[in-house]
């Protein structure tokens, strides 16, 4: 199901599936809501700093392609937004959770290993180890129809290859094995355990983005 998003669109509908998940209470995302996520420092990759004018232009393009729903409030005159990329009844994917919650982290974060999608998808989805990680992947990989991840050549310095999504198309492998050697030498040499560090500073934006909504 080749889609060819671009990368404000693959950004805007990986929030929309987070937020959904991890803050249903303020789900669907007002457009302020949506451009703060966006732009999220932790949990993304890579970061953004999209101005709300473009993330409303991504919205309508979203619209237009039946990937997003605009709901209406008009006693406030505020929109809201939902995605139907997938899991709604008028979606054709449709994921269990631990596919939903790679499908997500892919188009958050970009190329991932299994072990990385572990330790970044608690929120998302609970895997009980790395295997039910790489079962996930390849399920989206052979799936009936065109296959929506793909597995990409172990670069130097990694252990484990890693894997990215499809819906931007095709990827262009040696500008991944580039930037791929590019991160490594530029990783020092003593590290703490990112995964883990990222996934507290995103618990400590969700709660003050709670506590913002409560104040408005």
């Amino acid at each position: 199901m080749p889609l060819d998003l671009n990368l404000n669109e693959a950004r805007v509908i990986g929030c929309l599936m987070e937020k959904s998940v991890t803050t249903p209470d303020q789900y669907p995302l007002t457009l302020n809501a949506l451009t703060n996520a966006c732009n999220q420092k932790s949990s993304r990759d890579p970061v953004m700093s999209l101005a709300q004018g473009i993330v409303q232009h991504t919205v309508r393009e979203l619209e237009q392609k039946h990937l997003l729903l605009v709901e209406d409030n008009f006693k406030r005159g505020v929109e809201k937004y939902t995605q139907r990329f997938c899991n709604t009844s008028f979606s054709e994917l449709q994921f269990d959770t631990a596919q939903f919650a790679i499908v997500c982290l892919l188009l958050l974060r970009g190329p991932q290993t299994p072990g990385e999608l572990r330790a970044r998808g608690g929120r998302l989805h609970q895997f009980e180890d790395n295997a039910a990680v790489v079962d996930a992947l390849d399920s989206l990989i052979e799936r009936d129809g065109d296959a929506l991840v793909v597995k990409l050549p172990r670069t130097p310095g990694r252990k484990d290859a890693e894997y990215m999504h499809l819906f931007c198309g095709e990827v262009d492998l040696e500008a991944h094995a580039s930037n791929a050697e590019a991160r490594i030498s530029a990783e020092p040499a003593a590290r703490t355990n990112v995964a883990e560090l990222e996934q507290r500073i995103s618990d400590l934006e969700t709660e003050v983005e709670k506590l913002k909504q409560l104040l408005q």
